[in-house]
């Protein structure tokens, strides 16, 4: 067996990411990756401008008038204005151009007009108020990155600098399949021996919340040609293919013998609980991914294991989620594997499921965090430890 972080070094260094690019409005780009560096062409703010509702004027003019000027102009949002006429004042809003000549705006709430001459507050502080240009984004600047994957807040931030279109790689398409005589797939009657493939529905829910396109190849029997059929069908289909179960070492475990009698595999047990049959290698230079048959492990190891993977394909940089610590609200004795614990986040600390069997996906469902227990490590009450969020 190899190690969590070796096998996740290894996944992430193996991946290419996909030259696979298209145009895309920003309005359309939500979750998506950038494929190119943003740099700006203007200045955000293009001009200083006001920030409040109020009166823009010379800080040295009025401070020699004792803070009384008259009124010269007024000045809305939208409009360019005037150069100051020198010892004026100007009304102003809130966004618009501070005029040639001003360097100071006083909230109206702090200024008195009468017959056409305002009265400011004294306490103000020169350049008070103004927002300066170039204070959020200078031109020439590389606002985003290629690999950046796309928010509402990064979506906003390209429009602010008049960007209406952007380069992003096109979404993965991942082939995926399960294996097993027992499975029967939601809404057929149960027959004895039979179980419903929960599987299916939680890789394609997986890869869909990572902006893939998820490619259904069905269910595979238990047989090394139907096996190999549906991989050399998958390798044609899919950029990255995906199975669940059938990678142990049962007499009714085919994947890993197809996988290497049509491609090859570059590991296939790896130290982690749940989940150890799990296998990586390629068929026709078309990646492979073996998770385990379990519920629980296929959510563990998925979400550990195969994530960054994917995500590294895609072109994003940031792959890996960002611990947190936490304080342990259970005892646990270690393990010679390290074990991902389905977690919650509570105001005293974190506490697990009571059920952490590879086979309870309820753990998943009820959790929002792992807990990552080392290799041999023993948590008691009130341990500081590693917590992994589901998001990244």
């Amino acid at each position: 067996m190899i190690s969590v972080s070796a096998a996740i070094e290894q996944l992430i260094t193996t991946a290419k990411t996909t030259d696979a690019k298209e145009q895309l409005p920003v309005t359309q780009s939500l979750g998506r990756v950038l494929a190119t560096d943003i740099t700006a062409t203007i200045n955000v703010p293009p001009a200083d401008n006001s920030a409040m509702d109020g009166y823009a004027f010379c800080f040295a003019d009025a401070q020699s008038n004792n803070f009384k000027l008259p009124l010269s102009q007024r000045i809305p949002a939208g409009i360019a204005p005037k150069a100051l006429i020198p010892l004026t004042i100007a009304r102003i809003f809130t966004g618009a151009e501070i005029p040639v000549g001003a360097d100071t705006v006083a909230m109206q709430e702090n200024c008195q007009e009468l017959d056409g001459t305002v009265s400011i507050d004294s306490k103000i502080i020169s350049t008070a108020n103004v927002r300066p240009k170039g204070q959020d984004i200078q031109s020439g600047e590389t606002i985003l990155t290629a690999g950046t994957k796309l928010r509402a807040q990064e979506m906003g931030l390209l429009s602010s600098i008049g960007v209406d279109t952007v380069e992003v790689f096109k979404p993965l398409k991942i082939a995926i399949f399960s294996t097993g005589d027992e499975l029967v797939e939601p809404g057929q009657v149960l027959q004895p021996g039979q179980i419903y493939n929960s599987n299916r529905a939680t890789l394609i829910g997986l890869i869909q919340s990572l902006g893939m396109t998820p490619v259904d190849l069905g269910t595979v029997p238990d047989s090394l040609e139907a096996t190999e059929t549906v991989l050399k069908k998958a390798a044609d289909v899919g950029d990255i293919i995906f199975s669940a179960g059938g990678v142990s070492v049962g007499e009714e475990d085919y994947v890993k013998d197809a996988v290497a009698s049509l491609g090859s595999i570059d590991f296939w047990r790896v130290a982690i609980k749940p989940g150890k049959p799990l296998a990586f290698g390629q068929i026709s230079n078309t990646p492979f991914v073996g998770l385990p048959g379990n519920p629980a492990s296929v959510f563990v190891t998925f979400m550990i294991l195969a994530r960054p993977f994917l995500l590294a394909s895609q072109g994003l940089k940031q792959v890996l989620p960002q611990g947190l610590k936490a304080i342990a609200q259970f005892a646990k004795a270690g393990e010679k594997r390290e074990v991902y614990l389905r977690a919650k986040l509570t105001d005293s600390g974190v506490e697990i499921y009571p059920n952490q069997s590879s086979g309870v996906l309820s753990s998943a469902c009820w959790g929002e965090v792992f807990v990552k227990q080392q290799s041999g490590q023993s948590i008691q009450i009130g341990d500081l430890i590693d917590v992994l969020p589901y998001s990244l």
